[in-house]
């Protein structure tokens, strides 16, 4: 059967899982899991949150799923051997040089692919399971279809969120909350400015990025024919009473095999919906996805309070057990209990004495035995013979019950011995050179001037697409020694890998050797061609072991996470090529909704969409490959006048990233940072390379 997973976000809301249900549950650990903002665990807390777990028979995952810098390398990975040692049974991960020194660290300790890997298509969870993965997230933004296609044919588990908030961004890709606060997602401290009012050209009015949270409670038995291992509940941010609500209702759909009620669906809408609920990524159809969070009414309140109740006061949850007991005279009376894990116990009690009236029976010594309430246990078989005339009184009986109970779950409490491993050092760089490449990167075939292409750029990065229908406008690059660089989508589900890999071969044919891959997935489709890949911003490369394993993944450059200070980014050991993006507008999101549509109720991608926030601040809304849209900062990243920082930071090259400027923006740019005009456009950040995130 397919696997439940809660989340837990609390210890009473392990409790509230469990006793509701959940097969397994996921929870956080320290400062390194993707709801910091939970109230989470301490060491001790999670130790007995485990043990309550183990005994009942209820898996647990342990979320260590953000970007790690360099000096946390460490410190993660203390926490991953805490969670080891204390018996979790899996650790989510991100962060890839977090997840190869787990690997090297802690070799037994199983580890999956977290949603933030942004895995959405069958390479991705192919490229997990080379990571040493036993299990994907996968993103939600797919439909049935695509999630079937990936499951049947995985070489590892898929996990599927099927309850619960839906981010407007492909997760693991959204940088508003850090750009604009400098609270990372990536970094756990989302500020969630996607459920804020922005205006799309009319008034304040609207919550174009705020989606109805995901409801699949009748397609369950869909996603487990279609070969998914696990259904997983979004929720650590909520409180233990809806862990306990939506999981004891999913529970119920998955093991009695059925539809949920009209009153259990009614229910998950009292406990928490953003004006009801969506199914629309799973059908494949997005329209009315758009939803905001009302105020909790008196009925929810009493609702909560049942589901207190109901979790709070005695065991639900009861793991069946075998008795067998002998009575005999002159020897102590005798027990053995064990359940279906291979647990066993064995305990002795008082000699029995000689009866006086009606002796110990048989049926009289199941009866006593089978008294397993308020214990995690109930008896599902019960044996026992006794020599004829002896007597015990219940209490004796009882004692013996208790004390095999008591040892099944010490037993059960048990973790399992696990190896450890040494800290992996930190790789040792390799020196760059005296001066990087300059690195022009297009988003327009307007932009593609003869202009910009005197200035002569190293390497020039345009999107496939753009690539692909405008080829001749390269020419003028590649003549004065431009090395064009293709630049593929973040997002590319199963059903575009056609297309893709068709646009690939035509611009291979055409002379383009490299492209620029952002997400581990699509590595294969251009390295399939004989292309050389670069790594982008995409893969979040925050720290040095991040680096090096795409260098052993055979990438010839990684990109610094923009996330981080200049600081950390000089400190990397650049075990291959490292660029930094130094100029442009930087992408807040990219998401599988029209904001575009959304605002004018038709496509309209030809026509400059901009969204504008309650402080006047105004977003660029760009069309992206598969009818995705990219949201783009306000302000501009301008680092020119910071030339003694970029090339002090050991640098391989400088990105240009060019967005919504005109030809001739472009062209003034370029030539400030080639040192050759003092142009100095508007809106001006610096990102976060002196301020960092939280």
């Amino acid at each position: 059967m397919m696997e439940l997973l809660s989340p837990a976000g609390s210890p009473e809301a392990v409790i509230a899982a469990v006793q509701n249900g959940a097969d397994a549950v996921y929870m956080g650990l320290g400062n390194f899991n993707a709801r910091r903002g939970a109230k989470n665990f301490s060491p001790e807390e999670f130790d007995r949150a485990v043990r309550y777990c183990r005994i009942r028979g209820c898996k647990v995952y342990v979320t260590l799923n953000t970007l790690v810098g360099d000096r946390e390398i460490e410190s993660a990975l203390q926490t991953a051997k805490l969670v080891s040692q204390a018996g979790a049974d899996a650790i989510l991960v991100q962060d890839l040089g977090l997840a190869s020194a787990i690997r090297r660290y802690l070799p037994d300790i199983p580890l999956h692919a977290s949603t933030q890997m942004s895995i959405h298509n069958l390479q991705g969870v192919e490229a997990a399971a080379e990571l040493g993965m036993t299990r994907a997230v996968l993103a939600r933004e797919l439909n049935l279809d695509q999630i079937r296609y990936i499951a049947q044919n995985a070489p590892i588990e898929v996990e599927v969120f099927v309850h619960g908030a839906l981010c407007f961004c492909h997760s693991g890709q959204c940088y508003m909350s850090a750009l604009i606060g400098q609270r990372s997602g990536n970094r756990g401290m989302c500020a969630q400015p996607c459920r804020l009012q922005y205006s799309l050209g009319g008034r304040m009015d609207d919550h174009p990025l705020s989606l109805k949270d995901n409801c699949l409670v009748d397609r369950l038995a869909e996603l487990e024919e279609a070969g998914v291992a696990c259904a997983k509940i979004e929720g650590r941010m909520k409180r233990p009473e809806y862990t306990a609500i939506v999981t004891r209702i999913y529970a119920n759909a998955l093991k009695e095999h059925r539809q949920p009620s009209a009153e259990e669906l009614e229910e998950l809408e009292k406990a928490f919906s953003r004006q009801g609920f969506t199914q629309g990524y799973l059908r494949g159809d997005q329209e009315d996805m758009f939803g905001v969070r009302g105020e909790p009414d008196r009925d929810s309140e009493r609702l909560f309070t049942l589901a207190r109740k109901g979790y709070s006061e005695g065991e639900r949850r009861r793991v069946p057990v075998h008795f067998y007991t002998v009575a005999e005279k002159g020897q102590p009376i005798r027990a053995i209990a064990f359940d279906d894990d291979g647990n066993r116990a064995v305990a002795s009690g008082r000699v029995p004495e000689k009866a006086r009236g009606q002796g110990l029976t048989a049926s009289y010594l199941t009866e006593q035995m089978f008294k397993t309430g308020g214990t995690p246990y109930t008896c599902v078989e019960n044996r026992a013979q006794t020599d004829p005339g002896l007597y015990l009184p219940a209490a004796a009986v009882n004692e013996l019950r208790r004390d095999l109970v008591a040892q099944l779950s010490e037993q059960r409490a048990v973790p399992p011995q696990r190896r450890v491993g040494a800290i992996p050092a930190k790789p040792k760089g390799r020196p760059q050179g005296a001066a990087p490449v300059m690195i022009f990167q297009v988003l327009t075939p307007e932009q593609l001037t003869p202009e910009l292409a005197e200035l002569s750029p190293q390497y020039l990065y345009v999107p496939l697409p753009v690539m692909c229908e405008n080829f001749a406008l390269l020419q003028p690059f590649v003549e004065h020694g431009s090395v064009p660089v293709a630049v593929l989508p973040r997002v590319i589900t199963d059903s575009e890998v056609d297309e893709v890999r068709r646009m690939l071969g035509t611009v291979f044919d055409y002379g383009v050797g490299e492209a620029l891959v952002g997400n581990l997935g699509h590595a294969m489709l251009a390295r399939s061609l004989g292309m050389r890949i670069r790594g982008d911003f995409g893969l979040n490369v925050f720290n040095s072991l991040s680096m090096d394993m795409l260098r052993q993944a055979g990438f010839a450059s990684a990109t610094a996470s923009f996330e981080l200070r200049i600081a950390q980014i000089r400190d990397l050991s650049k075990t291959l090529d490292t660029e930094m993006i130094v100029y442009g507008r930087l992408p807040l999101m990219v998401s599988d909704q029209c904001v575009i549509r959304h605002s004018s109720g038709r496509c309209g991608c030809q026509v400059p969409t901009q969204m504008a926030d309650r402080m006047g601040a105004v977003f660029p809304v760009v069309r992206e490959f598969g009818c995705r849209n990219v949201i783009y900062n306000a302000h501009k990243l301008y680092l020119a006048d910071k030339a003694e920082d970029l090339y002090g930071a050991g640098l391989w090259g400088l990105r240009m990233m060019f967005t919504t400027e005109s030809a001739r923006e472009c062209l003034e740019v370029a030539k400030v940072y080639l040192g050759q005009s003092d142009y100095q456009p508007n809106v001006l950040t610096r990102g976060l390379y002196y301020r960092g995130v939280e």
